[in-house]
């Protein structure tokens, strides 16, 4: 395994962590995250990092710069190589055709997903701050299906907020794994949520539509979550055929 990358570490972001937050193992995967400070965000820093620049606010510097700088990393663990995924029209993040990846950013908190395609072919990990019950309430119904109301509907408030910003979280990280294999987008009402252990902090979920001939209405996959301070970070990884 490479040792830690030494490169220039924009101002904004905190030193970089190799970590696995989830509680069961991903062979040949490396995430890694920092926290970041957009007050802190210089022009100089993407020049110096390597880095494209991107426009808009500070936030929105801040959190790019961070999600390629745990990139380059997890890359660089994987592969031996630090290089920078380029954004593509689409605005995902473009990988080297041996590694599946994928990047998340929330709250000063960002990271990246690094495994080699051999292994998994399709990586979705997605960072999401709990929702409170009053706005969790405001978007059960664009987040969730019929049937997964009507399964959380006898939880108290606040385990619905929780399960709904679960969903929420899961489904990103379900479009994220999935799009770069169909080249289809879909949407919160095209998959479901069938389960969550959360005693091993898994979960199950089921496309509701055809996305491609491999991967029909009825496709079952598997999820990981683990609860961060006050966000909820999941994953959901595709393995190789």
């Amino acid at each position: 395994m490479p040792a830690m990358k030494t490169a220039h570490l924009p101002r904004c972001c905190s030193p970089l962590n190799d970590h696995w937050p989830f509680t069961q193992p991903l062979l040949g995967a490396h995430l890694i995250s920092t926290h970041f400070d957009a007050a802190l965000v210089d022009d100089a820093d993407y020049a110096a990092a390597g880095v494209h620049p991107v426009r808009g606010v500070a936030k929105r510097q801040a959190e790019h710069l961070a999600g390629r700088m745990c990139a380059r990393e997890a890359l660089y663990r994987v592969t031996g190589v630090a290089s920078v995924p380029a954004v593509g029209e689409d605005r995902a993040p473009q990988w080297p055709e041996q590694v599946s990846g994928s990047i998340t950013h929330s709250q000063g908190w960002a990271a990246a997903i690094v495994a080699p395609a051999q292994q998994w072919r399709g990586l979705g990990l997605d960072v999401e701050r709990r929702l409170s019950s009053e706005r969790a309430e405001r978007l059960a119904g664009e987040i969730l299906t019929a049937d997964e109301l009507s399964r959380i509907a006898p939880l108290t408030p606040d385990l619905r907020a929780w399960q709904i910003s679960l969903t929420f979280s899961l489904k990103e990280s379900l479009f994220k794994a999935l799009y770069p294999l169909v080249l289809t987008r879909f949407y919160f009402q095209d998959a479901e949520v069938l389960s969550i252990d959360s005693a091993q902090q898994t979960a199950r979920l089921r496309l509701l539509i055809d996305l491609s001939e491999a991967w029909p209405a009825g496709s079952e996959l598997s999820g990981l979550y683990a609860e961060l301070d006050n966000q909820l970070l999941s994953l959901v990884a595709i393995a190789a055929d």
